[in-house]
C-alpha cells in the first residue's frame, strides 16, 4: 500500500489488510428501482440533490482520514463539474458509473463503447486525471454479456467492479469468482467483484448497498471480518449519496419491497457508516487492487 494512503489508518488492531471503500455517485432518483417510475427525460426536472450529498460523504471520508474511490455517473459529472474537482482535491479516485444509469444488458457492444468512451472522456475532462476503473449501473454484467470485458480493456480501463456474485431478482453472477480475477485471461482487464462471505455453501452478500442497512450493524462487521481474516482478502465495499438523506423527497406509487429496499434506515447509515471506517482499513480500489503491495498496508 503507498505511503500516506487511508489503508494506513484506523482499523482492527495489527490487521494489514486495506479494504476498498467505494461510492456509486448518483442521484435518488436515478436507481434502478425508480426506473418504472421516473423517465431518464424527467431527470432534469427533478430536485437535485447529489451535490449536496457527496459533498456530505466527502467530509465524512475527510473526518476519518479515508481515501476512496468514487464511480461517477457522465450525467452528474457534466452538471457539478466542481464536484467532480472536489473528489479529485480530496484525494480520492475518480472512476466511471456510466453516462446514465443504462444497464449493460440492456445495450448492445456497440452501445456499450459509445456509453462508456464518452463517460471516460467526460469525467477526465472535469477532474484532470485518467480514469482507469468502472463499475457497471445495477451489476449489470453477468454470463450472458462478457463481452463487455473486451470493450472496457479496449477503451483504456483497467479494471471494473462490476459483478456481485450472489442470487438478486436485479442482478448477480453467483458462480463468478468471490475475489479478484480475470475473466478474458491473464492480458484482460481485472475483475473486482463485491464482497461477499461464503457460508453452507452459498455466498451471503456483505460489500454495502441495502443490506447495510437492513442489517444489524454487527452482523455487516462480522461478516466482513470473516473475509479479512479468513479468506485474508480485502472487502469492497459500496454506498451511494443518497443513502445519508433521509429528507430525500418520496416517491409515490412504488411497490412495498422497493420502499423497503430504498428507505429503511436511510437515518442511521451516516452513523454507521462511521462506524464502519472506524474498525477497517480502507483505501482507494486502485491502490487496494492495482499497486505493487494490493491489499497489503
Amino acid at each position: 500500500m503507498t505511503p500516506g494512503g487511508a489503508g494506513q489508518h484506523g482499523g482492527l488492531p495489527g490487521s494489514t489488510i486495506a479494504n476498498a471503500m467505494t461510492v456509486d455517485v448518483e442521484d435518488y432518483f436515478q436507481v434502478q428501482a425508480f426506473a418504472d417510475q421516473i423517465r431518464r427525460d424527467d431527470w432534469q426536472a427533478m430536485e437535485c440533490r447529489v451535490e449536496r450529498n457527496t459533498d456530505a460523504v466527502l467530509q465524512l471520508f475527510a473526518d476519518a482520514g479515508c481515501r476512496a474511490t468514487f464511480f461517477t455517473l457522465g450525467w452528474v459529472a457534466e452538471r457539478y463539474k466542481p464536484l467532480v474537482r472536489r473528489i479529485v482535491a480530496g484525494g480520492h479516485e475518480l472512476a466511471s458509473h456510466g453516462l446514465a444509469h443504462y444497464r449493460v444488458d440492456h445495450q448492445s457492444p456497440e452501445q456499450f463503447r459509445t456509453d462508456i468512451r464518452r463517460t471516460k472522456a467526460m469525467l477526465e475532462d472535469a477532474g484532470g486525471v485518467p480514469v482507469s476503473g468502472y463499475r457497471a449501473a445495477s451489476f449489470s454484467i453477468g454470463a450472458k454479456n462478457l463481452w463487455a470485458f473486451d470493450v472496457l480493456a479496449e477503451e483504456g480501463y483497467a479494471y471494473s467492479s462490476s459483478i456481485y456474485p450472489i442470487r438478486h431478482d436485479i442482478y448477480g453472477m453467483p458462480d463468478a469468482p468471490r475475489f479478484a480475477f480475470r475473466p478474458k485471461g491473464e492480458n484482460g482487464i481485472l475483475e473486482c467483484p463485491i464482497t461477499t462471505v461464503s457460508l453452507l455453501g452459498r455466498n451471503l452478500p456483505c460489500g454495502g448497498g441495502g443490506y447495510f442497512r437492513l442489517l444489524p450493524y454487527g452482523v455487516s462487521r462480522w461478516l466482513m471480518r470473516q473475509v479479512n481474516r479468513q479468506d485474508g482478502r480485502p472487502c469492497i465495499f459500496y454506498f451511494h449519496p443518497w443513502e445519508i438523506d433521509p429528507a430525500q423527497p418520496r416517491q409515490a406509487g412504488v411497490s412495498l419491497r422497493t420502499r423497503v429496499r430504498h428507505y429503511t434506515n436511510l437515518s442511521r447509515m451516516e452513523h454507521r457508516l462511521r462506524r464502519v471506517l472506524g474498525d477497517f482499513r480502507w483505501d482507494r480500489m486502485d491502490r487496494v487492487f492495482l499497486g505493487p503491495a494490493a491489499g497489503r498496508a
